[in-house]
């Protein structure tokens, strides 16, 4: 894992509630996930460096284990968590020291990193598991200790995250190297004291909720009473406790008793942030469905129905492909719905259900190029949209490693790019635009030169400043907003 902080690179301003006024955005870490663990840190010339290990690896042979599958900050934001293809995480805690400091106080470091998941295989249904990370998702900090969860396509297990300083030392019945002593040669008692050691952070599995999913879990969300979370497959959402791993209560269930009259899977769920009864889950309809768990004990009639009506106009034959919501985030005050499908994100307000209050284009240059999208899977891209703690800007990714941002309150918008050529220390991040047709200016890519490979499907931002995770592959970039 390589880690580069540099103290620079702005994007456009974009207005922020933290003071009020303009903002810009500085990058402030650029990390490289690998098996190979590496550390360099850049002081402020950029030729000057400090390498802490004697190998570094080069990020074009990244492997597939190494993609970034999943970025999450924990409440307080001190920690961000990464899981990848390779059933790993990777956990980084916030330096202390540049809290005080405003233009280094987005920089992480490496804090634990463990294996979370293995490869399995179904014997019964000769089916391979992936160990990929599919969530992750914090509980609130109650003690010394981090709890978390982390899930792949079938099990999920709760995480405990420790640090250990102190060592036990003087047994009675054991000797300095752990082994059992005769109690025949043991004349005098000893009290047991604790000996300073160096830091150690642990992470042990606590509970492993298994063997309760028949598809491919996409969603997990922790419940406000924080004594419950559900998981969501294809078809089915489930309720379960902490405490019981060994069963849990079928909550939503879209399964027709004939498969072949299947028209709609689940695609992604969340609980209100405040209700502890109340949870949305959307569909590859483009449907979103609030249930109230106070009704029945299975929610298969919702409470609300939100569907916007399509324009016959745009129908064509990818119109359901791309209709289909990848991801459903509730904004922090419980009011609005985020969804992103392939085109646009929409914002939902609970109390209007035929069609959302905003609607925002990520990249409708692409409409021109659903067909070699299509051909290529691209179309089948799942990207996820995140807000801003104060629920005014919205943020999502699109491909060529760009990412969008989105004011609600001015309706500005910029194009940003999260790349390892243009991360230059003090260097001016300047807004990227796309140019769909014509002549095309000197800062303008053309639609046909994007990169599909390079993709920005997990954001992550903190819950109380403007700071930002972007995953790019195996590259993970945090900004934080600049202070002038």
């Amino acid at each position: 894992l390589g880690l580069c902080c540099a103290p620079s690179c702005y994007p456009v301003p974009l207005s922020s509630e933290a003071g009020g006024g303009e903002r810009s955005w500085i990058l402030v870490c650029w990390l490289l996930v690998s098996t190979q663990v590496t550390l360099l840190s850049m002081e402020e010339d950029i030729d000057t460096r400090k390498i802490n290990n004697s190998f570094l690896r080069d990020h074009s042979y990244a492997t597939e284990a190494d993609i970034i599958s999943t970025v999450e900050f924990n409440h307080t934001g001190e920690l961000l968590a990464t899981g990848d293809k390779g059933g790993r995480v990777v956990i980084f805690q916030r330096e202390q020291e540049s809290k005080n400091q405003l233009h280094r106080r987005g920089e992480y470091n490496v804090y634990s990193t463990f294996q979370s998941h293995e490869p399995e295989f179904d014997y019964l249904k000769s089916l391979e598991i992936e160990e990929k990370i599919n969530k992750i998702r914090w509980l609130p900090q109650q003690n010394a200790a981090y709890f978390l969860l982390s899930t792949n396509d079938k099990t999920v297990k709760l995480w405990k995250v420790s640090e250990r300083d102190k060592r036990p030392e003087g047994y009675n019945l054991k000797d300095e190297d752990g082994r059992l002593r005769d109690p025949a040669t043991i004349t005098t008692l000893r009290v047991p004291v604790l000996r300073p050691m160096d830091l150690m952070v642990e992470a042990t599995p606590r509970r492993v909720f298994a063997n309760a999913h028949t598809y491919h879990i996409n969603s997990i969300s922790v419940n406000s009473d924080y004594e419950t979370y559900m998981s969501a497959d294809d078809l089915r959402i489930n309720l379960w406790n902490f405490e019981i791993t060994n069963q849990s209560f079928n909550i939503v269930d879209i399964k027709p008793a004939n498969m072949e009259e299947l028209t709609e899977v689940i695609t992604a769920a969340e609980f209100h942030p405040l209700h502890c009864n109340t949870f949305v889950y959307s569909s590859s309809k483009g449907t979103i469905r609030l249930c109230d768990m106070r009704a029945s004990a299975l929610c298969d009639r919702h409470t609300k129905f939100f569907e916007e009506p399509e324009d016959p106009s745009n129908r064509s034959f990818f119109s359901e492909i791309i209709s289909s919501i990848s991801d459903v985030k509730f904004s922090h005050s419980g009011r609005y719905i985020m969804t992103r499908d392939y085109l646009t994100v929409k914002v939902w307000d609970l109390n209007m259900e035929n069609r959302p209050i905003e609607t925002y284009q990520v990249h409708d240059y692409l409409r021109s190029k659903l067909c070699s999208l299509y051909e290529n899977d691209c179309i089948f891209d799942k990207f996820e949209c995140v807000w801003n703690g104060s629920d005014s800007v919205i943020m999502t990714g699109s491909y060529n490693n760009f990412f969008r941002m989105f004011d609600r309150n001015t309706k500005r918008d910029v194009t940003l790019e999260a790349s390892r050529e243009n991360s230059k220390p003090r260097a001016i991040l300047k807004p990227r635009k796309v140019c769909v047709g014509g002549k095309r200016r000197k800062d303008e890519i053309s639609v046909d030169s994007l990169d599909f490979s390079k993709k920005i499907l997990h954001t992550a931002w903190h819950p109380s400043e403007n700071i930002i995770a972007v995953a790019a592959t195996n590259n993970l970039y945090i900004f934080q907003d600049k202070v002038n």
